[in-house]
């Protein structure tokens, strides 16, 4: 049955209280709360740090953001867009996506906007979390973090950057106020947002200097507009949305045996992209410098049709000596050469193993998930529950990235496992939750046994996949339609359990 939310005082301090609070509103605590309310509830909140649904889609505003994930597979499948206009869609267009579909469902009551968490304790007296928020206290029976993997911007260490006296900022905080025209400007990082932002400016500033730690991979990005037919096709039949998706699916799916199984299967691609940067770059010391250095696969496969023509301008410089610091008007080099810039953007990714989120939250032994991560690194069980901290639960936990395919398909199978974890709490009349130190730590066993023949581990690079202790902790090593097999329901034998008092009768 569902509860209705209440008030309820912690110390002296007013909290409310809901019986399931999701921190996080992007496609997976949006997705969460969908099901929730599907099944009835009315008991739960979303937090949400930003003043709209959207997550990460809300944030990267920067020129040219754009998903590389084909546009009808990055949906819910419950909620297939008939509106999608081409196959690899943008950032505008996924956005409203996202906002069409919290309205069409009607969730946005349950969202608390602009409220970022700052602390969440667990209380064992009351077995209940105590979360502290921008905008007050709240409690909770059971908390899910749905914050994400790529929301807290990960700005370089390099000295003297907060000296800089032009306009700097991060791709996931671009300042729209700024006019990059006429300008030098320079470019901190060549990763997947670099990728897309080198080529919507290059044209109109002065001058352009690509600072490059790391060559990626580059594969063709076979993108196009759905013509008129196609579009009305896929708005007045369902089934071929359906059918779009499927085919699209199987294809991307294939990729996993050379990823995770058999790594000298990524060959082929490693020849197409040869081939590409070969027919694409004609100056041989421009080739030199973008060609990698390691096996297609062992970072993140980038997808572009504009960035080579964009670095081959007269007006881009591709520069590869590591910033030795950055001085009021300038980029200063290992190699001593100073480069005046007036702009600066920072495409230096996000902190995904070592998130400053895992500094709030503290579990059952006081202990915060950041300690606990830089002790035995990021561990989990089905990148959903993690020991040591009861009735919590994660979305996009450990080890479920993916380096092929749509994150959505692996939301989705976390919203099954983790709704069915709510209504089994309930039915069950359990007071407390947690998953197993044993079986956490043979699930973890297994997933570091097939990683490590994955190409993540032998294919010679250095990446954001990896944690401190050299783990790959991020990516889900198989087929993702055994991930959904795995999470099709809740296991309550691998947790360890509590059930609520009976009231006596007086």
């Amino acid at each position: 049955m569902s509860r209705k939310v209440t008030d309820k005082a912690v110390g002296n301090q007013p909290a409310r209280h809901a019986h399931v609070i999701i921190v996080g509103s992007g496609f997976s605590g949006l997705g969460l709360a969908i099901r929730l309310t599907q099944q009835g509830r009315t008991d739960y909140l979303v937090l949400e740090r930003g003043s709209d649904v959207g997550g990460t889609w809300r944030d990267n505003t920067y020129p040219g953001a754009a998903c590389d994930v084909p546009s009808q597979l990055y949906s819910y499948s419950f909620a297939l867009n008939p509106e999608w206009t081409r196959s690899f869609s943008k950032q505008p267009e996924i956005q409203r996506y996202i906002q069409g579909v919290a309205d069409k469902y009607g969730v946005r009551d349950h969202h608390i906007f602009d409220c970022e968490m700052t602390g969440a304790r667990w209380n064992a007296a009351d077995a209940r979390w105590e979360i502290q928020t921008s905008q007050g206290a709240f409690t909770a029976d059971i908390l899910v973090s749905a914050v994400g993997a790529l929301c807290e911007p990960n700005l370089p260490d390099i000295k003297g950057i907060n000296d800089f006296q032009g306009e700097i900022f991060h791709s996931a905080r671009w300042n729209h106020d700024s006019d990059l025209t006429g300008k030098r400007v320079a470019v901190i990082g060549t990763g997947a947002s670099a990728i897309q932002i080198v080529p919507s400016i290059a044209a109109k500033v002065a001058h352009l200097d690509v600072y490059q730690r790391t060559a990626p991979w580059l594969l063709p990005r076979v993108d196009r507009e759905y013509l008129a037919p196609e579009k009305f096709a896929l708005k007045r039949i369902p089934a071929l949305r359906g059918l779009y998706r499927a085919g699209i699916y199987a294809a991307r799916e294939t990729q996993v045996v050379g990823l995770a199984k058999f790594p000298p299967a990524m060959l082929a691609l490693e020849a197409i992209a040869r081939a590409k940067l070969l027919a694409e770059v004609r100056d041989p010391e421009l080739r030199r410098k973008v060609t990698p250095n390691f096996r297609i696969g062992c970072k993140r496969m980038l997808i572009s049709n504009e960035y080579y023509p964009a670095l081959s301008r007269d007006n881009v410089d591709v520069v590869t000596d590591g910033i030795k610091e950055i001085r009021a008007n300038s980029v200063v080099t290992k190699d001593g050469v100073e480069r005046e810039v007036d702009a600066i953007i920072v495409a230096t990714g996000f902190h995904v193993t070592d998130s400053p989120v895992y500094d709030t939250v503290a579990g059952r032994d006081g202990r915060t998930l950041a300690e606990v991560f830089d002790a035995i690194g990021q561990q989990g069980y089905k990148g959903s529950a993690i020991h040591n901290y009861p009735n919590m639960f994660f979305m996009l936990g450990p080890n479920v990235g993916l380096g092929h395919t749509s994150m959505v398909f692996m939301i989705e199978s976390q919203i099954n496992y983790i709704a069915d974890a709510v209504a089994q709490f309930d039915a069950r009349g359990l007071r407390t939750v947690e998953v197993r130190k044993d079986v956490q730590d043979e699930f973890n066993a297994d997933l570091q046994r097939k990683l490590q023949g994955a190409v993540w581990s032998t294919g010679g690079c250095a990446s954001w996949y990896l944690d401190k202790h050299g783990n790959n902790t991020t990516l889900w090593p198989d087929f993702t339609f055994r991930f959904r097999s795995l999470l099709e329901k809740f296991d309550v034998s691998a947790y360890e359990t509590t059930t609520a008092p009976v009231a006596q009768a007086v």
